[in-house]
């Protein structure tokens, strides 16, 4: 399977409801924004368990991250209200489940091996983050080589300081709603752009984006 598997274009995905797919686990669907393989693949989606769903048992041979974008997502280390990030390296692994249902982005075998430290941030805790600057805030996630992680804050009509990098560029929109070229994205509106490239993205209401930099192979 590939889905905008060609990193050398931007990629859009503005989800709408008939775009969800099932997965192996009963109550678990995927939005699949892009994929390289099958049920075992290069992968970024947005993951919806229903109230009392779970995973089985499973290993990260390359690594996995996920942000919570609403519910509570758990696994047996622990529970991940909104707003938390989590990477948990290359060899680890867990079984996830949400006993009231979650919604989440997860990204999956797009580490770095020699990336083996776990992160936890909690972005919903508002002392993480530094004061307004020119009507933004940035949080910094994870820093490994040439990957940058990072959460935005911007004030309505902000232009956002999205920055060229020869890694490449993603961003999802979590909450509020961004320009791009005349469109609106809503929430959950994810823009991946090419190594080198950028764009001019407007916020048209107070909003959060996760941004990730320099991490798109060549």
């Amino acid at each position: 399977m590939r889905i905008n598997a060609d990193f050398s274009r931007r990629a859009l995905v503005v989800p709408e409801p008939g775009d969800w797919v099932t997965s192996p686990a009963p109550g678990v669907e995927r939005l699949m924004l892009d994929r390289i393989g099958d049920e075992v693949a290069r992968a970024t989606s947005i993951v919806r368990y229903a109230a009392g769903s779970s995973f089985d048992r499973h290993l990260h041979a390359l690594g996995e991250e996920y942000l919570v974008l609403e519910g509570v997502f758990s696994d047996e280390h622990g529970d991940y209200p909104p707003g938390t990030y989590v990477r948990n390296p290359p060899g680890s692994g867990h079984s996830p489940f949400s006993e009231g249902g979650c919604r989440i982005l997860v990204k999956l075998r797009q580490f770095d091996l020699a990336d083996q430290k776990q992160v936890v941030v909690r972005s919903a805790v508002a002392a993480l983050w530094p004061d307004p600057d020119d009507g933004f805030r940035l949080l910094p996630l994870h820093e490994y080589g040439s990957e940058r992680v990072l959460m935005l804050k911007a004030d309505a009509g902000r232009s956002l300081p999205l920055e060229t990098d020869p890694g490449g560029t993603e961003l999802l929109v979590v909450s509020g709603a961004l320009d791009y070229e005349g469109r609106t994205l809503p929430a959950e509106s994810w823009l991946r752009l090419p190594p080198g490239d950028t764009v001019k993205l407007e916020a048209l209401a107070a909003s959060v984006v996760w941004i990730k930099y320099g991490h798109l192979p060549p």
